[in-house]
C-alpha cells in the first residue's frame, strides 16, 4: 500500500522523498516535509510550494492537500477497498513477496544464516537464553515471510573446559549421593536436578565403575551432553522453536589446522611468548588476541573462527549471531578472524539482546532448584504458557532490559497483552458467528460507508482498515531494523482501535453491516497473520473480563 502510493507521487514530484505517517490520521494517511527541502532554492516559503505541488496531483488512489508546508495524502475508500479484498484474499500470506503491493517486497530479498542461542550444553536453558531464543525464532519467520531464504542453527558449545567440567559435576554428584563417598567439588561445578538425572541414567547404562575411573569423565561429559540437549530440544519445542541445523564445534577441529595456515597467510598472525596471535587491535579490538595457547591448545576464538569461516564458505548474503549482552566485546575480535580468513566482515550481524528481570507478585522470582541457580525457561513456560513468553520476550527493544510479572500475564483481561490481541480477534469470530455468516467464505462486497454511519464514524472505519492493512510495511521495518517489539506494538494498538470502535458502533443489524464485517474480516486477517509470525496462534473463543 504504501510503495503504491510513494511511486505515485515520485512520479510527480521526480525525486525520492521521505514519506511519513501524521500521528492524527483525521489529517492524512500518510505526508511529506519536502516542500521544506526546496524553499531555500526556489526562493520561497514552504507553504506556497507545497500548494503549487498539490495543484499537480490528480490520483484515483488519494486526496492531496497542503498545510503549513506539508503535502498531506489521504487514501480514497476505493483504493482502501482494493487492498483491503487483496488482503482478504491472500490470507495468511498477507505482506508476503507474492501477494504485497510493495515493490521492496517483490524484489529478491536473499538470502541469512541466523545463529542464535547456542548455549552451552551443560545445562537446561535458563531465562537468560529465552530473550534470543524467541527474538531469533520471531525474526526468521518475519524473514521467511517477507521472502528471505534462511537457515537457522544452533552451535553446541561441546568442546572445552565446560564440558570436561559436566563430566566432573556428574561423577562427583553420583560418587557423594549414590555410592555415599565423600568428596571435594571444584569452586565451580554444576549442579540441580538435572544433575541428579543424568547420573542416575550413567548408573544404569554403565554401572558404578563409570564414577570410579576418572578417565571415564569424558564419557560422561559426552552422554549427560546428550541428556542435556534433548531437554534443549524439548524446551524450544514447546515455545514452538524449531532450529533447522545443529553445528558441533568438535566436528570442525579436523578444519583448525586449514583455518591457522589462513590466518598466517593473511599476513596479520604473528608468535609471541610460544603463543601465537591474530592482529585484531586493527580491526577495532581492544587488543591482539591469541588463538593458540603456548602449549598449542587453540583458543576458544580459534574454534568460533573455523566455524564462521565454514559459515562463510556457504555463501549466504548475510549472516547474524544473536547473543547476550555480555558478549559486546567480542564482536570486533570475531569481525577481525572473519576478516583476516579473506571474508566480508560487514556482512556478518551481531544482535546483542539485553539482560532479563523476572517477578512475581512484585518480588524477584525464585531461583530452579531443578538448575540449582538460574530460572529455567521451563518454568517460565510452565506459568504463563508459550504464547504470552513469547510476545513479552519481543514486547520491547532487545537494545533495553526486560523486566515482568509472571503473575500480569496469568491474568484473562486487558492488562495482559496477548490476552488483549486474542479477545480483539476473538470478538471478529464470535461476531460473525452471530451473523450466521462463516469469516474465511463469506463473500463481501464494496465498502459503503453511508447509510446509518455518520462522517465521524466512516472517518473512524477508514483509519481502523488504513491500520489493518499497514502490516507489510510494519514487516518489512521490523526486520530491516532487526525491531521486533514494532510487529507486537501495531498489533497492541490495531487491538486498541478495533475495540474502541466495537464498543462504540452498532454491527449487526445496522445498514453497514456487510460493510462493517469486511473492515473487522481485514483486522481479524491481519492479527492473525501477525501473531503467527510471533510464534502465537490467534484464539476464534475466549471467556474473560476485558475490564474495557
Amino acid at each position: 500500500m504504501k510503495s503504491v502510493v510513494y511511486e505515485e507521487i515520485r512520479a510527480v514530484l521526480g525525486t525520492d522523498f521521505v514519506l511519513e505517517k501524521p500521528r492524527d490520521k483525521s489529517l492524512a494517511h500518510y505526508a511529506t516535509p519536502f516542500a521544506f527541502g526546496l524553499a531555500k532554492s526556489l526562493k520561497k516559503a514552504p507553504a506556497l510550494i507545497a500548494n503549487e505541488l498539490a495543484a499537480k496531483f490528480k490520483s484515483p488512489n488519494f486526496d492531496v492537500s497542503a498545510v503549513n508546508g506539508y503535502l498531506n495524502f489521504r487514501l480514497k475508500t476505493t483504493f482502501l477497498e482494493r487492498c483491503a479484498s487483496e488482503a482478504l484474499n491472500a490470507g495468511e500470506n498477507f505482506g508476503t513477496t507474492k501477494t504485497s503491493q510493495n515493490s521492496n517486497l517483490s524484489k529478491d530479498k536473499g538470502s541469512l544464516f541466523l545463529e542464535y542461542i547456542s548455549a552451552n550444553p551443560t545445562g537446561p536453558l535458563h531465562i537468560g537464553h529465552v530473550r534470543g531464543a524467541v527474538f531469533g525464532d520471531s525474526l526468521a519467520r518475519i524473514a521467511k515471510h517477507l521472502g528471505v531464504r534462511v537457515k537457522t542453527e544452533y552451535y553446541i558449545n561441546d568442546a572445552g573446559n565446560q564440558i570436561d567440567l559436566l563430566g566432573t559435576s556428574i561423577s562427583l554428584w553420583a560418587r557423594e549421593n549414590l555410592l555415599s563417598q565423600t568428596v571435594e567439588y571444584p569452586e565451580k561445578y554444576y549442579r540441580g536436578e538435572y544433575i541428579e538425572f543424568i547420573a542416575k541414567a550413567a548408573l544404569d547404562k554403565f554401572g558404578e565403575a563409570v564414577f570410579l575411573d576418572e578417565t571415564r569423565n569424558g564419557e560422561l561429559a559426552e552422554f549427560g551432553k546428550d541428556i542435556v540437549l534433548d531437554i534443549i530440544k524439548k524446551d524450544l519445542k514447546d515455545a514452538g522453536i524449531t532450529i533447522e541445523s545443529w553445528a558441533s564445534e568438535r566436528s570442525f577441529y579436523p578444519a583448525l589446522a586449514p583455518t591457522l595456515a589462513r590466518f598466517e597467510e593473511s599476513g596479520e598472525c604473528y608468535k609471541k611468548d610460544g603463543a601465537t596471535y591474530i592482529a585484531s587491535s586493527k580491526l577495532g579490538d581492544d587488543s591482539d588476541r591469541i588463538i593458540v595457547r603456548e602449549d598449542g591448545r587453540p583458543t576458544y576464538l580459534a574454534g568460533d573462527a573455523v566455524y564462521h569461516g565454514d559459515k562463510f564458505a556457504q555463501g549466504f548474503d548475510r549472516y547474524i549471531n544473536i547473543w547476550g549482552a555480555d558478549h559486546h566485546g567480542y564482536i570486533p575480535r570475531i569481525k577481525a578472524a572473519v576478516h583476516f580468513l579473506g571474508y566480508d566482515e560487514e556482512r556478518l550481524e551481531v544482535i546483542l539482546m539485553q539482560m532479563v528481570s523476572l517477578l512475581k507478585d512484585g518480588k524477584p522470582y525464585k531461583m530452579s532448584k531443578r538448575a540449582g541457580n538460574a530460572i529455567l525457561m521451563s518454568d517460565i513456560l510452565g506459568e504463563i504458557g508459550s504464547d504470552a513468553l513469547r510476545f513479552v520476550f519481543v514486547s520491547k527493544s532487545n537494545n533495553t532490559s526486560l523486566e515482568f510479572d509472571v503473575e500480569s500475564l496469568k491474568k484473562q483481561d486487558s492488562s495482559n497483552p496477548v490476552f488483549y490481541i486474542n479477545y480483539a480477534h476473538a470478538r471478529v469470530h464470535q461476531l460473525f458467528k452471530k451473523a450466521g455468516l462463516n469469516l474465511s467464505s463469506v463473500n463481501f462486497g464494496a465498502f459503503e460507508f453511508d447509510g446509518e454511519m455518520s462522517g465521524e464514524m466512516s472517518t473512524e472505519a477508514g483509519n481502523l482498515l488504513f491500520e489493518a492493512l499497514l502490516l507489510p510495511e510494519v514487516l518489512e521495518d521490523a526486520f530491516e531494523k532487526r525491531e521486533i517489539h514494532k510487529l507486537a506494538d501495531y498489533l497492541k494498538n490495531l487491538s486498541g482501535m478495533f475495540h474502541k470502535f466495537y464498543n462504540e458502533n452498532r454491527v449487526l443489524g445496522s445498514q453497514n453491516e456487510r460493510a462493517l464485517l469486511k473492515l473487522f474480516a481485514v483486522v481479524a486477517n491481519t492479527i492473525r497473520v501477525g501473531l503467527g509470525l510471533l510464534g502465537i496462534e490467534a484464539k476464534s473463543e475466549m471467556n474473560a473480563s476485558t475490564g474495557e
